[in-house]
Formats: structure tokens, sequence, C-alpha cells
């Protein structure tokens, strides 16, 4: 085990870090910086909860009864029943389980060290004692540290203390693994790691508790319901069964198996299955489900509330134009490589003009958390990329095309002695460094409104015009514009914010980001689905106007202008109706709350995304928080539902699509086992009626429904998504799981297959065949009819298992006709052609009524469904 002592080094050997070879060493000898894994289920505990279940302990009673009446062939086909079942239930778990845990996998937090000089960004979990922990605003610690270095640091330690204050950090102050940073920068070295470290865990960052989703709540209570009523049915059949003179513990084991049968006990494993596949499917297309329950969620969003850097543009900035009092350039390049000319109307700028612009271009390099790193050999791209804010890793590749001190040069030259780190209230940014002849330089950036004040700067009413006028101009061709100031002190003041007045106006830069190819598709696409983009962001309004413009926000079809409200305008009141408004400027994490809010209030479902630790609050408060996986904080990226791992909207979309794919199999497998359980169900009540003493017996059932319910139900999960599920409004999400037709459909089917099988078995009888074995079959054929039926596309090839299923299923009711074994247990006999095509016409009956019912009873659903919203 690494001692404490291992951690403390000389401080030339800490600032570069370990080695990799060393942090190897220790990861070997003290384990990953993770607390042991949770225990897994053993095997027999899993078959344990299987056999817990209700209509399982019910069959274990018929299993008993049948052997204490002599009934043997029936209890051996209950016991298999039984088997088959509890199989199935432990493997679906298990395969949920591994999904759950893979997804888990993928979303473990990441930690920044220094390793031989260099930082890298790591797994948490890779985090040795003695590694030097870099720190920024959004970071989650990733162990327990002691501080080298401090700047404005101020850390949340809620989750070890409960109290929701933050509170400030010093240099040689200690950090707890699990603290969040919520201001400011540091440097600190690990001396803790994993379950030897205060917070005891670093899995405690992750809240991967497996609950019922509301899903499987709903559905729970409907199984409630479809109990009682079965029971009550169930009952009746008995009764009825006693009247006509049958063997009361005959009767007793149909009127079970019945009970079994009638409900679909396997539902809610296909629901978790689906819920955990669908999971991991929208992981394999960039999209990483934090908790289960998004998965469903995702089929009902209505809103999608998105930020403008780097979602709907490259979030690639890049300086375009710097203004200054004496003279205007342009800069070229693209990306963050710090390659390109600067240009004066056109023209190399002569000596006097570009020295302004350097000193600018300096200042903006000094008040500066980012770098560039170099194309990477393993780059296909071979990019420059950035280093920590995209804004100011693009103010330094300025810097260098300007002729700049580049690299660590000003900061050898000029180092930070001091400074106040940029935050969403202030939106400014200033540093102190330490001059050849012993004063401070102050190094001012931020956003114009909050600059070009006479607080800050020390200019006339005329030159503050000029620069605001400027400022304006630029904006409004879609620029983010910062104001730059400078000054020199001759001591550092305290606090730093104190240096922030009498300072001289070096200039503007504007820096552009551009929109994504792809982002007017994906908000058309958006549109299409029925959910309306909002953008939010923090940026000037002429920008987000400009940006707004160019991918289309509003929609082709709107002819008014576009209305753009800002922060001050959510918090003033002066805004009727916030949801009345698509794009919103300057706002901060309050306004955003109450953007969200409002929509919500009208009972929207709302998607928000989200890369930075202020934008956490509102990630909780949408019903879908989204972060981004490559830009995004450690803070945001851990409150999120759905992270993106691409930083591609388009993502969302692609979620919300398989989300509704979920949904929808979901329904659809309900509504094809309540089919087949109320036919079963009407069978046994009807057929005595019409002169059919016992229509089936329990083992027979209990074959039907193993059947239908076990291979066919589970690759009903599969199922493609309809052609047009993007292309109609999201479901309401009060909508009644059965809502939308769906019960019409499930009745009308249930209807079709009783009357199709009874009369199959009504003309076996009538021909002198074995009329319990052509019913047997009929109704099984019916019920393989209206799978394939039911499914939106039925030639289609993209999921071959449930053909395959049924084919199978196919397969094993024939065998219950012509092999030995299973004729004795289930009580049939051999059909001949006539008896088989009289089953066999009962599989297309079942298949044309379930493509009729697809078109039928449209508009009954909720109000906002239209169309085929919500088939089955």
């Amino acid at each position: 085990m690494t001692t404490p002592t291992d951690a403390r080094a000389a401080p030339a050997a800490r600032a570069a870090g370990l080695t990799a070879a060393e942090a190897a060493r220790r990861l070997a000898a003290d384990g990953p910086n993770e607390v042991a894994a949770r225990r897994s289920v053993r095997l027999y505990s899993r078959v344990l909860a299987q056999l817990r279940d209700p209509l399982i302990m019910v069959l274990l009673g018929a299993v008993a009864l049948t052997l204490a009446i002599g009934d043997h062939p029936d209890s051996i086909v209950i016991a298999l029943v039984i088997i088959v079942n509890t199989t199935v239930g432990v493997v679906q778990e298990v395969r949920a389980d591994n999904a759950v845990a893979a997804l888990s996998a993928l979303s473990a937090p990441h930690a920044r060290v220094r390793r031989e000089g260099a930082v890298r960004d790591l797994p948490a979990a890779e985090v040795v004692t003695g590694d030097v922990l870099v720190l920024g605003e959004g970071d989650i610690v990733a162990a327990d540290a002691r501080l080298d270095e401090a700047s404005a640091l101020l850390l949340d330690e809620s989750t070890l203390t409960g109290e929701s204050v933050p509170v400030d950090k010093d240099v040689d102050g200690t950090l707890s693994a699990g603290t969040v940073v919520v201001r400011g920068r540091a440097v600190a070295t690990v001396t803790a790691t994993g379950p030897r470290s205060a917070l005891g865990r670093i899995a405690a960052l992750l809240d991967d508790r497996r609950e019922a989703t509301p899903l499987q709540r709903r559905l729970a209570a409907l199984g409630r319901i479809l109990a009682a009523v079965t029971l009550a049915l169930c009952v009746l059949v008995f009764a009825l069964g006693l009247v006509r003179g049958l063997p009361p513990g005959t009767m007793a084991v149909t009127a079970i198996s019945l009970a079994v049968a009638a409900v679909p006990e396997s539902l809610p494993a296909v629901v978790t299955l689906a819920l955990a596949l669908g999971a991991r499917r929208m992981a394999a297309r960039h999209a990483l489900v934090r908790r289960l329950p998004a998965v469903e969620t995702l089929g009902s969003v209505s809103v999608l509330a998105t930020d403008k850097t780097g979602t709907l543009t490259e979030g690639r900035m890049v300086v375009q134009e710097v203004w200054t009092p004496e003279v205007g350039v342009q800069l070229t390049g693209v990306g963050y490589e710090p390659v390109g000319e600067v240009l004066a109307g056109g023209r190399p700028p002569a000596p006097e003009e570009l020295a302004p612009v350097r000193e600018l271009l300096t200042v903006t390099a000094l008040c500066n958390d980012a770098a560039l790193r170099p194309p990477d050999e393993t780059d296909p791209d071979g990019r420059w990329t950035a280093v920590g804010d995209p804004m100011e890793a693009a103010l330094l590749a300025a810097a260098a095309k300007a002729g700049c001190p580049s690299g660590k040069e000003p900061d050898a030259r000029r180092p930070r002695i001091a400074e106040a780190p940029f935050d969403s209230l202030r939106k400014r940014m200033t540093t102190l460094h330490e001059t050849a002849g012993g004063r401070v330089l102050v190094c001012l950036k931020g956003a114009p409104e909050e600059v070009l004040t006479p607080e800050v700067l020390r200019a006339d009413a005329e030159n503050l015009a000029r620069a605001g006028e400027a400022a304006t101009r630029l904006a409004g061709r879609g620029h983010r514009v910062l104001a730059v100031a400078s000054g020199v002190r001759h001591d550092a003041p305290d606090p730093v914010a104190a240096a922030e007045s009498g300072l001289r106006l070096l200039g503007l830069v504007a820096l552009s980001d551009p929109p994504k190819p792809h982002a007017a598709g994906t908000l058309a696409a958006c549109r299409a689905a029925g959910i309306t983009p909002v953008l939010i962001t923090g940026d000037h309004p002429a920008t987000a106007r400009a940006v707004a413009d160019s991918v289309g926000l509003a929609g082709e079809t709107d002819g008014r202008d576009l209305r753009v409200a800002t922060g001050e305008d959510v918090t003033e009141g002066l805004i009727d109706d916030l949801t009345s408004v698509r794009v919103f400027a300057r706002t901060d994490p309050q306004q955003k709350l109450d953007i969200v809010a409002a929509w919500r209030s009208k009972g929207a479902v709302t998607a928000m995304t989200g890369d930075g630790v202020n934008d956490g609050p509102a990630l909780h408060r949408a019903d879908i928080g989204v972060a981004m996986g490559a830009r995004g904080t450690e803070v945001a990226r851990q409150a999120a539902d759905l992270v993106l791992t691409d930083d591609e909207l388009s993502t969302v979309v692609a979620a919300v699509e398989e989300g509704r794919r979920v949904y929808e199999n979901i329904r659809r497998f309900l509504v094809y086992g309540m089919a087949g359980g109320a036919a079963e169900i009407l069978v046994m009540l009807v057929g005595p009626l019409l002169g059919l003493p016992l229509p089936l017996r329990a083992g027979q059932i209990l074959w039907i429904n193993l059947l239908t319910h076990g291979l066919t139900g589970v690759a009903m999960g599969a199922e493609p998504a309809s052609p047009g599920t993007m292309r109609r409004p999201p479901r309401p999400s009060d909508q009644h799981i059965l809502g939308g037709g769906a019960w019409q459909r499930l009745l009308v089917l249930a209807a079709v297959v009783t009357a199709a099988s009874l009369g199959a078995g009504l003309a076996a009888r009538s021909l002198g065949l074995a009329w319990q074995s052509v019913l047997f079959l009929a109704l099984l054929a019916a019920q393989l009819g209206v799978v394939l039926g039911l499914r939106s596309r039925p030639l289609t090839r993209k999921n071959p298992f449930l053909p395959l299923s049924v084919l199978t299923s196919a397969l094993l009711a024939l065998a219950a006709l012509y092999v030995p074994f299973l004729r004795t247990a289930l009580d049939t006999d051999p059909l001949g052609g006539a008896g088989l095509g009289l089953a066999a016409a009962c599989a297309p009956a079942g298949f044309l009524a379930a493509r009729a019912v697809r078109t039928a009873f449209r508009g009954t659903g909720s109000t906002g469904t239209t169309g085929t919203a919500g088939l089955p």
C-alpha cells in the first residue's frame, strides 16, 4: 500500500506529476480508486425471486393439486411451464443487469491529472495517491487531496456535510472525494483514494439505484386490476364446470391455469429488458442513458431547450475581428490552429497599426486558463484542439497569429499572482501579473455591457459610445464580442475585484462559432416530430438572433419576426407568457429554471441541454437533462439523464426516436398478450354454451401461454420503429398505457381470436374430428397470426427474431400433437389434413384482424394524438 508520505514530494516533482510507470505501480499496489463492486446477485437468489412471484406460486399449488388427484400429465406440463418461465425470467434479469452495468461503466466520472509534465484526462478509477489533480469549475474531486495552488476556489461539500452553502478553500487546505468545484481553479496532490478516502467510495458520484420506472409502476397497477378481474372470471369458470358435473379437481387446475395464462406475467421482465436494451441501442447511437426511466420519458419530449455554443454551433471559436480605438483588423485561419494572417482593410497592417492589436491580444493570452494542444499522431484529422474553454483557446490562437508571445512565455515574463475568475453573474475575468519593474499588471476581459462602463474604464463618454456602437455592430453580425482592458497598479489589490476600475480600454474581440452543418436539419426534424425547439444562451441578443435565423429555429412557416427575449426581461416579468418566446439571450441559471418551469406548468415534457456547472439546476428541473459528453463539465454529466458522447444535437432526436420505439413495442406486447389472455377466458366461458364441455385442458392452456408470451413476447421488444414515428406529435405524458385506442384494439382482437378458434372447434366436432386438439391448435395459430399482423412493417427484415420465434412456436405446437411424450402430457390427438387446415385457417384471420385494427380507432386516444400515434 502507498503510504501518506509517498504523496509528499519535492515541489518540482510534484509540479510534473507522477511518471506512467510509478502511477501503474501505485495502482497495482492500492487498487482502483473505487469501492469494491456491488455484490452480484447469486443465481439461487434470482431463481427464488422468480418462484416467489404470485402467479408462479399459484402454479406450484396447481402442481401439488394435480399430483394429489393423480393427474400426472398435467402436473408434468405445469412443472415444465414453471421451469421455462423461471429460466426465461432469470435470463432476462441477467441481461438487463448486464446492460445497466455496462451503461454505468460508460458513465463513470473522469479526472484531469498531471503526469510526466502533461495534463491528461483519465477515468477517476485510475487516479492514485500522489497524482497531481488539475481542477476547474464544474469538476468533481476524484480523491482526497491537499491543495498546492488555489485561485478563488469555492467547493460544494454537501455530499459529505449536507451543508448546501459552498465553502472557500485555500492553499494547504484539504479536498475530499466527491465534492464539487463551484468556482475557481486549483492544483492538488492526492493523499487517499478509494475506500481510504473521506467519502469512502468514488461510486457515490453515481446514482445507480435500481428503482421501478413510472411505466413499470403503471403496469404493476394495471396488473393488480387484471388479476382481480381474471380471478373473478376464473371462479366463474370453476363454478360453471361444477354445474356441468365435471370433477372439482380438474376444474380447479383448469381455473388456475386459465388465471396464469390470462395475465401476461412476463410483462415486467419484458419491460425491464426493453428499457435496458433500448438504452444500449441509444449508447450505440452516441446517447448514453444514465437513468433507465429516461428511456420511456424521451418518447414524450415535446420541448427541446438547447444552448448555442457547441450544440447548434461547431463549438470551435475563431477570432475574426479585433477592434481598437486606433484600428480594426481581420484575422484569417480555421479552428484552433495558430496559423493565419492579420489584415487591415485587406492588406498587412503597418507596425503602428499592429502594435495596439498585439497589446490587446497579449492581455487576452494572459487573462486566460486555456491551452492549445498540437495534433496527435493518432488523430486522422490532424487538428489542433482546445484544452479548456473554447473561447479562451481561440484567443490564444489569435495571439499567435499576431506574433504575440506564445505558449508559457507570457506567464513566464509576467507571472500570474492572483485572479478573479469568470462567473455567470459578473460576466468578466480579471488576472493580476507581476511585471519586471515590480508593479502589477491588471488584465480584464468580459461582456461589453459589463466592461464598457465608467465604473470599470477610465474613458470619456464619446469613446465609450464609440466602443458600444462597435460592439453592437459586431454582435449584430452574429459574433460573440469581448471587451478587453488593462491597467497598472503599484500593489496587488485585495480582493482582486477591487482592481476592476480606472482601467484603459484596449478594444474589442469578435469571435464566431459557425452553425453545425446539420443543425438546421436537426431542428426541422424536431418540428416534424412535434417537438418545439427553444434556444437559451448567455450570448448577446443579436448573436442569438443571427444563429437562430441561420439554423431556421422558428421554422419556415413562421412569417413574423423572431422575438428575442433577454434574461432581464424574464426577471422583470416583462414577458406575459415565457412559452411564446423561442429565443432567450443573456440568461443566467435562475432564468433558465424559470423558462423550464413555465413550459412544464403547461404540461410540456422538456429536454434541456447544458454543459456547465451552472446548468445543473436546469438539468435537474427538466424532465430530461442532456449533457455534452466531450466538452461538458463533470457536474453536468453526472447530473444529466442523457449524455451525448458526440456533442451532437441530432443525437437527442435519435434518442427520442428510440424512446418512442421502446414505448410502442411495450404497448404492442401488452395488446397482444392481453388480447390472447382474454380470448382464452372467452373460449372457456363461451365454449360450454356452444356444446364444448371442457374446451381446453390445463396443460394445453399453459402450453399456449408459454409459446405466445414467452418466445414471441420477448422478440416483440426488438421490433424497429414505425416509419411515421418521428412524423407525429409526442404522446401526452399522462396518457394511459392502454390509451390512444389500444384497449379498443385489444377487445376487437380478443373477439376475433375467440370467434375464429371456437369456429374451428365447432367445425371439427361436426366433422367428427378431435375437436379439442383442433381448438388448441387454432387458438395458438390465431395468436401467432396476430403477432405478425401487429408489426408496423410485416415484411421487414430488421427483426428476424420475431418471425423465427413464430416459426419455432408453430413447430412446438405441432410437436404437442405428434411427439408421443408431449401428446400424452397435453392430452392431445394427432390431426389429419382437415384438422390441420381448420386450425391453420385461424392464423390469417388473426393476421388480417391485427392489420385492420391498426387503422381503426384513430383519434380515440387522448387529446394531442393524431393519425397512428401510439399504435401498438
